[in-house]
């Protein structure tokens, strides 16, 4: 049995604790009466918007509710207000973590420079150009998604800036505002193998002259402030056979924002090039070999053979 005696004895030595759990089971009340009204208005109320603003009301009054009743039950004395702000502390941080975080996060997106309006990055696996950095959110123009390539989509998306502590971030131009991309080129078995590399090496070269000078001097300071390996900036050409046809990888720096328009303008360079060589090369295709069906004796019935 519960002996009374003892337990009223322990409530007299230590009323702070006893205060402690009393605040703590009214604000476990009020939290469930918040959640049980949020829930009441989410299905009676069809309004999207009204529903919103409802939902955000009924938990703006109920934080409001719980500040009050820890103003009056702890502010019998200092040490009991010493309590209070520590818990008014500890839930507001608990209520507000994301806020919080997202504070955090724009001031390590300020000092340590993670990413800057104009740059291009990947963050939550969301792509886009940054477009806008505040204290909360960060602004991007979105590419790809149901967009082949890098090209626009049309939407903007706000994102926490407290994704910055929870995940990779992918920078496409910062230190280093170049990429490396590639295409393959099938190539016809018998055709002219050092025409054809000469035909699009030269194209490469000439095409991304700009982007292989500019990448050269950058590269070097990326080397120089990271521990990094040097990595060929020219084009490259790269051959390997396979059952069809000869396969040319061509591999090339290009900047960030003109991967789709250099790819179609190589593609195009070099298919005009190709067909200057009177079949000397030519373009390989998937291609299917029918074998020859072996002749088929049939008789009738009652036919004599």
């Amino acid at each position: 049995m519960i002996d009374f005696d003892l337990v009223n004895k322990w409530i007299n030595t230590n009323p702070v604790l006893v205060s402690i759990i009393k605040f703590m089971i009214a604000l476990v009340l009020i939290l469930i009466v918040i959640q049980l009204l949020r829930r009441y208005l989410k299905k009676k109320i069809s309004n999207t918007v009204i529903r919103y603003k409802a939902q955000k009301g009924i938990e703006f009054i109920g934080y409001v509710i719980l500040i009050f009743l820890a103003i009056v039950y702890f502010s019998g004395s200092i040490k009991d207000f010493t309590i209070i702000i520590g818990l008014f502390t500890a839930g507001l941080a608990f209520t507000l973590q994301e806020l919080i975080l997202s504070i955090a996060g724009s001031v390590y997106i300020f000092l340590v420079k993670v990413y800057k309006p104009g740059d291009r990055i990947e963050i939550n696996g969301i792509k886009g150009d940054v477009i806008d950095v505040d204290s909360i959110y960060t602004t991007m123009m979105e590419i790809g998604q149901w967009v082949s390539s890098d090209n626009y989509s049309g939407r903007i998306v706000k994102l926490s800036n407290a994704f910055v502590f929870k995940g990779p971030i992918y920078n496409y131009s910062q230190d280093f505002p170049f990429i490396w991309d590639e295409f393959n080129l099938p190539i016809r078995y018998g055709s002219d193998i050092d025409l054809a590399k000469s035909i699009i090496l030269k194209i490469a070269s000439e095409t991304l002259s700009d982007y292989t000078a500019k990448s050269k001097e950058q590269w070097n300071e990326v080397v120089n402030k990271f521990y990094i390996e040097d990595a060929e900036v020219d084009p490259t050409l790269a051959i390997s056979l396979t059952d069809n046809w000869i396969q040319f990888n061509l591999r090339y720096i290009v900047d960030f924002k003109k991967r789709r328009l250099t790819k179609h303008t190589l593609n195009e360079k070099i298919l005009l090039e190709i067909e200057k060589t009177n079949g000397k090369i030519i373009l390989a295709s998937t291609t299917i070999e029918l074998i020859k069906i072996p002749d088929l004796k049939t008789k009738r019935d009652g036919e004599v053979k």
